[in-house]
């Protein structure tokens, strides 16, 4: 039985209030956390995320052809070093999101992310889908995942982005025994907020993504399904700097969600150090990892401090 399995039976047009309402109160958006200011005198937050999967995505699906699998590999074995490059020349903190089979296949990578001053966060354990799976599936490859995360890096992670942005029934409740400072997983506003659960603050920061900001909505290509890119690398500089021009109007934040082996090819690093440099040429912006914000914005709304 899979996690969605208790969904209510029947046609949803038959549905009584008693059954439609508990979905939807599950998990709801709560209180805005978008602070008055930012740190630095900054007009917006920009907060740069990236996915390493690499070849966890055809693991998953228990495809193990070397084909598949190289085309994760380039993510690591080219994408990550161009990213970590092009960060450092820009002196820009991000947030890796990383399932823990990638963290074991390459410990020095993950490693180097910290060593390099970014964030290293929850992921999965093999980028499962989790909507497929029994809440103690679930729950032990959340657990296994964080523990194997800290023990590589020597940090524990504050923060999740479940795999493909999957949010099962009992996500939040794993993600709150977890203890976990934020989720970067729902997509309810542009700008962080709390999470409820049935109607309870949680205490969960959310650092909403969106597919309109991810790299892999527009770039993706599968040999043998419908996916095709269709978009032209530099078509995504045009829309990705009206979402940070708005977010900068705004006084709010801009998050951006990148995979190694997707954005990492040299046709596509230009669009993010176009994008780099738009926004540098602003001069009033602050970079963050998704664990500075979620710690920032919870300070602030409620005076209570979070040790990362």
């Amino acid at each position: 039985m899979s996690a969605s399995a208790g969904a209510t039976p029947g046609r949803p047009w038959e549905w009584g209030e008693a059954e439609w309402r508990p979905h939807v109160d599950r998990v709801r958006a709560g209180r805005s956390l978008k602070p008055a200011s930012w740190p630095e005198c900054a007009r917006c937050a920009v907060a740069l995320s990236f996915d390493s999967d690499h070849e966890t995505i055809p693991l998953r699906e228990g495809e193990v052809t070397p084909g598949k699998l190289s085309q994760g590999e380039y993510g690591a074995r080219v994408g990550v070093p161009r990213i970590l490059r092009l960060l450092a020349r820009h002196a820009v903190p991000a947030t890796f999101f990383m399932p823990a089979v990638c963290a074991l296949l390459r410990p020095d990578e993950a490693r180097g992310y910290v060593e390099a001053g970014h964030e290293v966060a929850v992921h999965g354990w093999i980028h499962e889908r989790n909507m497929e799976l029994e809440y103690k599936h679930e729950r032990d490859l959340a657990f296994r995942c964080a523990d194997t995360l800290e023990r590589v890096t020597g940090r524990r992670p504050v923060g999740i982005r479940t795999p493909s942005w999957d949010f099962s029934e009992r996500t939040l409740d794993i993600t709150r025994e977890l203890g976990l400072l934020y989720d970067s997983s729902l997509m309810a506003d542009d700008d962080p907020y709390e999470l409820l659960a049935y109607g309870e603050a949680t205490g969960v920061v959310e650092i909403p993504p969106e597919w309109i900001r991810d790299d892999a909505a527009y770039l993706n290509m599968d040999r043998y399904t419908a996916v095709r890119p269709y978009t032209p690398p530099r078509q995504l500089i045009p829309l990705w700097r009206d979402e940070f021009d708005a977010a900068h109007a705004d006084g709010g934040l801009f998050q951006l969600t990148m995979h190694p082996h997707v954005i990492g090819h040299r046709s596509r690093m230009v669009v993010l150090e176009e994008l780099l440099d738009h926004i540098a040429a602003r001069g009033d912006v602050w970079y963050a990892t998704h664990a500075q914000v979620a710690a920032y914005v919870w300070q602030e709304a409620t005076g209570i401090g979070t040790a990362l």
